[in-house]
């Protein structure tokens, strides 16, 4: 079967893991990791036989053959990084908090975002909660949303700890503009428990309608876990809904695959794993543009 070659910029853990879930994609291919310094990592993903660079982007454009892009770099770096991937004719798949493109929460709102040139991942915590966010809002309106996102701290690398603020203005805008609130907050904390504990969140949401009860809050809940276990089989609801007044508490857990990452990471799994579902989508409609160009 064809595949639709793709790249990553960074090759820290993150991108290490999003190369072992594409080596496991069924339509796309792995066709170059891309750094800026001769690093350990870039020298074990070569000695695997994946094609590398440490010329940065500019070196990557000079690779027509690649349509997918995944950024697991920095905010910074991405800012600097998209448009001259947009310039390229790349689909950007931006894992940092940059928030270049419009936010992206597969379960949520894939559809309206599938022809996209640069999508943004928003953070771990968003992918996390703001699924959450929306099943609520959409049977009982949101006034308000706020998301606490527990992390083991040896899951949060350079990356992360260098980005906190734009988690947490990232994360809030896209409960608000994703997840249908009225108002957002996030907050991230990195636990420091030995042995490492899995991802933990919770989601307060101050709803317009309580009376639409509990149960029916539960049951738009469960169905957008089930959603998101589509591509996250390690996400789980660990508190179901519960109501006082015009409050609902939720409270879910994220174990990770396991691919590269210690199974703790589910916050690093659950936004490779939401970008990899996104690009597989991609990639399927860009393997139909080629069929049909090719008669």
């Amino acid at each position: 079967m064809n595949k639709i070659k793709v790249a990553i910029i960074g090759p820290g853990n993150i991108g290490s893991d999003l190369m072992a879930k594409i080596n496991k994609s069924k339509n796309m291919e792995m066709a170059l990791m891309v750094g800026i310094r001769e690093s350990d990592n870039i020298k074990r993903v070569r000695a695997q036989g994946v094609p590398v660079t440490i010329g940065g982007v500019q070196d990557l454009v000079t690779h027509p053959e690649i349509q997918i892009v995944f950024d697991a770099t920095s905010a910074s770096a991405h800012l600097a990084a998209a448009p001259i991937l947009a310039e390229a004719g790349m689909i950007a798949l931006d894992l940092t908090p940059a928030a270049v493109g419009p936010y992206l929460v597969p379960a949520v709102n894939f559809e309206s975002l599938k022809d996209a040139i640069n999508v943004n991942l928003v953070t771990c915590g968003g992918q996390a909660t703001i699924p959450i966010v929306y099943a609520v809002s959409r049977v009982a309106g949101a006034k308000y949303a706020e998301i606490v996102a527990c992390i083991s701290s040896p899951s949060a690398g350079p990356g992360t700890r260098q980005s906190i603020d734009e988690f947490t203005q990232t994360t809030a805008k896209a409960v608000v503009q994703v997840g249908g609130a009225d108002r957002g907050k996030a907050i991230i904390i990195l636990n420091p428990a030995e042995p490492p504990i899995i991802m933990t969140n919770t989601i307060y949401v101050q709803v317009k309608d309580p009376t639409v009860g509990v149960e029916t809050i539960q049951d738009s809940v469960e169905r957008m876990v089930c959603d998101l276990q589509a591509y996250v089989p390690g996400y789980r609801l660990r508190v179901p809904a519960l109501l006082e007044g015009d409050k609902v508490t939720v409270s879910v857990e994220v174990e990770g695959a396991g691919d590269y990452l210690p199974t703790y990471s589910g916050n690093l799994d659950i936004i490779n794993s939401a970008a990899i579902a996104y690009a597989t989508k991609v990639a399927d409609r860009l393997l139909r543009e080629k069929e049909v160009q090719n008669g």
